[in-house]
């Protein structure tokens, strides 16, 4: 066994294989940018070594780099991780001729299934069920009409060096094939340097479903089950599951053993992921094989109860796979949400900075200990404290349950993500909640198109309906009477003008423009329980107990006899006084007052905001790559002002109406704020 091992990664998943080698007594080696040396997996590892600027080219994909600290720290073993160089054949071959040992499939393996043509033929050879298309490159758009027209409509055209959603189409008839192959191929060029194109059977109501699949170097290969990956956004995953609500026994046998031989017919020595899709009558097709560790890895640890790190470093350390396709288990639910720093209510632009407040949910399940079981886990590369750069991907944790059933886990999920407090930053939070509350998520009745449908038109408050709206105002009430009895017990008060806490109250909920909604409410201490009331809103009664201390964030508590998590703090973007009130994706600002401040505060102007079309704000925080215009240019409605780069994409702001420029006050190059103006307009 390895002594020492060195990571060619960053962030959470560099944390997680930190975990299992402290497990097993081996010493870890991280490697860091300029812009992560402070960050947690550098805190972690026995030893780190800087590899290089900040941007991913100039430090986590240097292979030399990478090879010169294995050799400088004594590092017998390389684990990659995934992204980077982990499905690099070039990088697995070096470290093998180095004598250094990839903990992943040998270079041969990679390069067989990191081509999607060659990898189909492959699989054809194998047996494997292959979508109906055409796999050789494709001389022009007319030939491609052709081929569709053979396979039948509709089809997908597919750059074959594409992935991340680029270099891909679907055509419904001659005229779309026509155009989505030419624009297929110019997007492949100039993104991937190779403008080969396939055609292929594009499968309706299609599911995206992945076997997790295990190999050594003495021929065994297994199947760990499945995942669900079909709740996708722009071809990213955002929540996992395992096992999937969708296929039969017969089907999950039938393409685990299809996965394992492909596996065996590239000699698969390492954790691998077989990527299918799936039709609605439970027809399978191969997509693609991931050679390395997948991010949704931890659902596949729940059920299986197997730690899939370990399993990598043993494999690659020549050891034989410890259990048989009869030993795999599949042993409750588990589900995964992504949390990503971004802004849903922006279109999910990139959130980038400091991360001021960040306390995952409690923890009962750990990465590397594969023993607790039915809890929540949290994989994660960041801190409270620390900053989110804006150079790599958007993810700063993976929230995994585990339940009985999957129920159980979707309550438990929702419980985890009410009580996972992030501040300083945006998170997708609010989006995981809301797709946990949505009946088809719930009855397991989607495909990958489920958000596109639902959220075609992007995500804002009103899609998140919260089952009992009148509760968030029951708890306003409730924590409000609190902060009122505590501020009774001041010491030193003036007699007979002590603070007297009533029992009516008025609970306001800010509305956009002025629009606050009146709930007159009662809140009763009950004489036996400290900590609890009887608060009634709207002639409906809660009864409402907590022991949450005032001024932390996260409050937990019963209600109706039914247990809760929420969040509560005072101050919000619409008044600093206000209790901001969130809970299962809903959140509302309220103030509470006396019946008497209600009236009074009725009789306040409605100060509006000031008018901003004026100016041009960044809308997130990022590299301002580009300012597209001069002062007194006449620019018209749809026209490209400025270019904004943060986690590794670009966002083009154009003009909302026609104007002239008037000032430019961001230069090129410079890191912008959100909200912070770029230029002004006459």
């Amino acid at each position: 066994m390895f002594t020492k091992i060195l990571i060619a990664n960053r962030g959470e998943i560099a944390c997680r294989v930190i975990a299992t080698a402290k497990k097993m007594g081996i010493k870890t080696v991280a490697v860091y940018s300029d812009a992560d040396k402070e960050a947690r997996h550098v805190k972690l590892a026995d030893e780190a070594v800087r590899i290089g600027a900040a941007p991913s080219r100039e430090s986590y994909l240097l292979a030399d780099k990478i090879i010169e600290a294995c050799k400088q720290t004594g590092a017998q073993a390389v684990h990659p991780g995934y992204g980077f160089l982990s499905e690099n054949e070039a990088f697995a071959k070096r470290c093998e001729d180095e004598g250094i040992a990839f903990i992943g499939p040998k270079a041969h393996s990679i390069a067989a299934m990191g081509d999607k043509i060659a990898s189909k033929k492959l699989a054809n050879e194998a047996n494997v069920n292959t979508i109906p298309g055409y796999n050789d490159a494709i001389a022009g758009p007319e030939q491609a009409v052709e081929i569709a027209k053979g396979i039948g409509y509709p089809v997908m055209i597919k750059a074959s060096a594409g992935g991340g959603g680029k270099g891909l189409r679907v055509a419904f008839n001659d005229k779309e094939a026509f155009e989505g192959f030419a624009s297929c191929q110019n997007e492949a060029r100039n993104s991937f340097g190779d403008d080969r194109v396939f055609i292929e059977k594009y499968v309706q109501e299609p599911r995206h479903i992945e076997i997790q699949v295990l190999g050594d170097s003495f021929g065994n290969v297994i199947y760990l089950n499945e995942r669900e990956c079909s709740i996708q956004r722009r071809h990213q995953k955002v929540i996992e599951e395992a096992p999937s609500p969708f296929i039969s026994d017969a089907t999950r046998k039938a393409m685990g053993e299809q996965a394992v031989a492909l596996a065996k017919a590239v000699n698969y020595q390492s954790a691998g992921t077989v990527e299918f899709v799936v039709g609605k009558d439970q027809d399978f097709y191969f997509l693609e094989m991931n050679t390395r560790l997948q991010v949704e890895h931890p659902v596949t640890e729940c059920i299986t109860g197997l730690d899939l790190v370990e399993l990598m470093i043993r494999v690659a350390a020549g050891e034989k796979l410890p259990l048989t396709q009869a030993d795999v288990k599949r042993d409750g639910w588990a589900i995964e949400c992504r949390i990503n720093a971004e802004d849903p209510f922006r279109n999910f632009l990139p959130s980038t900075g400091r991360l001021v407040r960040f306390q995952p949910p409690e923890e009962s399940m750990f990465q590397s200990d594969t023993s607790k079981k039915h809890g929540v886990r949290v994989d994660t590369g960041v801190y409270e404290g620390g900053e989110i750069p804006m150079y790599y991907d958007s993810m700063i944790a993976k929230l995994i349950v585990h339940g009985t059933d999957r129920n159980d886990a979707i309550t438990k999920m929702r419980a985890a993500l009410n009580g996972f407090v992030i501040r300083g930053i945006s998170s997708n939070i609010p989006f995981q909640a809301a797709l946990l509350a949505h009946p088809k998520f719930v009855s397991g009745h989607f495909n990958t198109g489920f958000i596109a449908e639902h959220y075609g038109k992007g995500f804002s408050a009103e899609d998140v309906p919260h089952d009992d709206p009148q509760f968030l105002v029951a708890l306003a009430a409730f924590m409000h009477r609190r902060y009122r009895a505590r501020a009774s017990g001041i010491s030193g008060q003036l007699a007979g003008h002590e603070v007297k806490v009533g029992e009516q109250f008025v609970v306001v909920t800010l509305g956009a423009e002025g629009k606050n909604q009146h709930h007159e409410v009662t809140v009763s201490d009950f004489e036996d329980k400290s900590g609890s009331s009887a608060v009634l809103v709207g002639g409906k009664s809660y009864q409402i107990s907590s022991t949450a201390t005032l001024g932390q964030i996260r409050v937990q508590g019963s209600c109706n006899g039914q247990g809760f998590t929420a969040q509560v703090e005072r101050g919000s973007a619409k008044n600093p006084l206000a209790l901001r009130i969130a809970h299962n994706g809903t959140q509302i600002d309220a103030m509470v007052f006396s019946p008497l401040g209600a009236r009074l505060h009725q009789l306040m102007p409605f100060k509006a905001p000031p008018d901003l079309s004026k100016y041009l704000l960044s809308p997130m925080p990022g590299l301002l790559v580009d300012v597209a215009v001069q002062p007194g240019q006449k620019v018209q409605a749809g026209e490209k002002l400025a270019v904004i780069e943060a986690m590794k994409m670009e966002n083009i702001l154009f003009a909302a109406q026609d104007g002239v420029v008037g000032k430019i006050v961001a230069g090129k190059g410079e890191s912008l704020a959100v909200d912070q103006v770029i230029l002004e307009f006459q």
